[in-house]
């Protein structure tokens, strides 16, 4: 089968080409807006056909312009990890839509999108795909609106529609900004003391070749279809998670 992967030079988009390059059955369409020549340091440049283009550019049919292919991993988003600004729910709900739309009206059948666990809001402890979403930031309700855009879609046009909700992760290539890769920087940097919370919350944290192996196994399957949570299924306090004997392992 053919699959395309948006957001294939992002973090997790990184980790799931080469995830999904183990599949040596499929063939593989990357796509980034970085020009090629930005891209052919990736260990999967040479494996995959990569297509540099920019999502929020309107084309009269992306699903042939992308090669028709048979499934789509939508793991492009801008703007992270700044999830408080407005351009969320004002240009990246909209632009993710009509790209999603456009690729249904003009064949595709199997649709796999990222979600973010910041869709439950402040509720913590174990959250089931079936408790209702309730997004506090710009992020969140960017998310969350377009998951429901797409439920509406899928009411009048027939595709297998599946909604990956990424939770906590960790690992080599994280954004800088990321909690880890901070206190990473401290400890390097010798610093005696590092600003955070009391560390009471609770978060499931997961690494990212897991979520990319989950990622990879719930796109190419069609038999549970709808909300899908990506995590370990257990949790561990904050301050848990920043002993880094137990979390790197």
């Amino acid at each position: 089968m053919k699959v395309l992967i948006t957001g294939a030079t992002g973090f997790v988009g990184n980790y799931t080409v080469m995830e999904l390059l183990k599949y040596k059955e499929h063939e593989i369409i990357a796509t980034g807006f970085e020009p090629n020549q930005d891209v052919k340091d990736f260990p999967w440049f040479n494996n995959v056909k990569y297509i540099s283009h920019d999502l929020n550019e309107e084309k009269d049919n992306y699903y042939s312009f992308f090669g028709k292919p048979d499934i789509l991993i939508h793991l492009s988003w801008e703007g992270l990890p700044n999830f408080k600004e407005l351009y969320h729910f004002e240009r990246n709900t909209i632009n993710n839509y009509n790209f999603i739309k456009n690729m249904v009206i003009n064949g595709l059948k199997d649709i796999n999108i990222i979600g973010t666990c910041f869709e439950y809001g402040m509720q913590s402890g174990s959250l089931s795909e079936d408790i209702p979403s309730r997004p506090v930031n710009a992020y969140a309700l960017g998310k969350n609106t377009l998951r429901e855009y797409i439920e509406e879609l899928n009411k009048n046009y027939e595709f297998d529609f599946k909604w990956i909700r990424l939770f906590y992760m960790y690992g080599k290539g994280q954004n800088p900004k990321s909690i880890l890769p901070l206190l990473d920087k401290a400890l390097d940097n010798n610093e005696e003391v590092f600003n955070m919370s009391g560390g009471e919350q609770l978060r499931d944290y997961l690494r990212i070749s897991k979520v990319a192996e989950n990622i990879v196994k719930i796109s190419l399957q069609r038999k549970v279809i709808g909300i899908i949570n990506n995590c370990k299924k257990h949790f561990c306090h904050y301050s848990t998670a920043f002993n880094l004997t137990d979390i790197c392992v």
